[in-house]
């Protein structure tokens, strides 16, 4: 279960911010020998590595498109409801977001804007296995969608059933979804990051993972493709205050915890008699769960923290930085001005960080590891870039070329300098 530090000092503090230490050298040298195998084998590397790892033997490692509308044929009433409601409220958010061109006249006669482009080929990687997540299909496969992304391509492991989750078929189908590949692991990140015979090479890699997938994401861009962040194991800081229900809170641990046994949770409380009441319904519910040896493991990589003050706790959270931030005290929305670094923020008793995951419409693809100090979630602008543009007329430039030049000369550039000079 999670420990429990009152009133930590500095030195403690800095001690409990850091994650779970990884063998950072082990990893990396078993992700660059599967990157310079798939790079040397292709698609047998990638077929090698499902067997060894998935038990699956592949012979082709593309679902057609007839087996995916198949499958997903076969997916209950009631989920497809599901899954309608939460892509019909992420593309309205996600719509939301973008933005019109704006032309801004710095001077006269100079006009400079910036227009989005689609990012043309993204690489989607959906976790499967033991909980196929269907819902990051649609947090990164809407915004590609509404961008315009031209190639879509899905890569989950197989599953031992059938070879990929019927409802990630639906909404792989419903995103636009090009072309899905059974490959998971650093594996699949390295086939999209090299391209293989099979496996188009993307532009930009998408998508959580456990710590080989995390540092391969990392490796591919050290190979020259972007990856949408830094994202490792899932974890959520909650801070409550008396005026949290304490069943609520432990729910809300827990939903992190079953993620995966390198998942952290932390719990910021300001009484020793809310922690020690949440610590106690974290074990009670904990046990009728079905992942609780998952959740167990992952609570033995938490704590919980005992402050003084609101102020003490948002300080606490801003340093940790956490993927999702829970604030279950009372007037929610004042302590929200306050935090500066976190993935996504739930306000209050009855925002719980589970409709972030699903249907609320926000994007549940959110930095890990501290780098909320840094990164922002996925949203719209993921899947663009971003071009400035510029039109200078006769007298917009008359009128800059004095500065432009001056600084060209000072910089001893003076084939800058020139390039203005020939047009006075």
């Amino acid at each position: 279960m999670m420990k429990i530090f009152s009133n930590p000092t500095e030195l403690e503090i800095r001690e409990l911010v850091k994650r779970p230490a990884l063998d950072k050298a082990s990893l990396e040298s078993v992700i660059a020998s599967v990157f310079d195998d798939v790079e040397k084998r292709g698609d047998e590397a990638l077929r090698d590595y499902t067997k060894k790892f998935d038990g699956v033997e592949l012979t082709n490692l593309v679902v057609s498109k007839e087996e995916v509308e198949a499958l997903a044929n076969t997916v209950p009433k009631e989920l497809c409801s599901a899954i309608d409601q939460a892509y019909e409220n992420i593309q309205k958010f996600h719509k939301e977001q973008i933005v019109e061109v704006a032309r801004i006249e710095t001077m006269p006669g100079v006009s400079c804007w910036r227009e989005n482009r689609a990012i043309n080929r993204v690489g989607l990687y959906i976790p499967g296995g033991t909980a196929p997540l269907v819902s990051t299909v649609l947090m990164l496969g809407v915004p590609a969608q509404i961008a315009g992304c031209k190639d879509i391509v899905l890569t989950t492991p197989p599953s031992s059933g059938s070879r990929v989750s019927p409802a990630i078929c639906y909404a792989a189908l419903k995103v636009g979804v090009n072309e899905i590949v059974t490959v998971g692991g650093a594996q699949a990140v390295a086939g999209m990051a090299l391209g293989t015979n099979t496996i188009m090479k993307v532009d930009k890699i998408f998508g959580p993972g456990n710590q080989y997938v995390t540092e391969a994401k990392m490796w591919a861009q050290k190979r020259g493709t972007a990856i949408d962040m830094p994202a490792g194991p899932s974890e959520v800081l909650v801070i409550a205050d008396e005026s949290a229900e304490v069943r609520y809170v432990a729910a809300d641990l827990l939903s992190q915890a079953e993620h995966g046994t390198d998942s952290q949770v932390v719990l910021v409380a300001l009484s020793d008699s809310v922690a020690k009441n949440v610590i106690q319904e974290v074990a009670i519910q904990c046990k009728v769960l079905p992942r609780s040896d998952v959740a167990k493991e992952a609570l033995g990589n938490s704590f919980a923290l005992v402050v003084n003050n609101i102020n003490e706790a948002i300080e606490f959270s801003n340093q940790y930085a956490p993927e999702h931030l829970i604030l279950s005290v009372d007037s929610p929305e004042d302590i929200a001005q306050k935090v500066e670094s976190a993935g996504s923020v739930f306000l209050g008793n009855y925002s719980p960080e589970s409709a972030g995951d699903y249907a609320s419409g926000t994007n549940h693809s959110l930095p890990t590891n501290g780098w909320s100090t840094s990164y922002s979630g996925v949203s719209l602008d993921s899947f663009v870039k971003k071009i400035t543009f510029q039109n200078i007329s006769k007298q917009g430039l008359d009128l800059l070329a004095p500065s432009v030049i001056a600084l060209a000369e000072a910089e001893g550039l003076e084939a800058h300098a020139n390039a203005v000079k020939v047009r006075l």
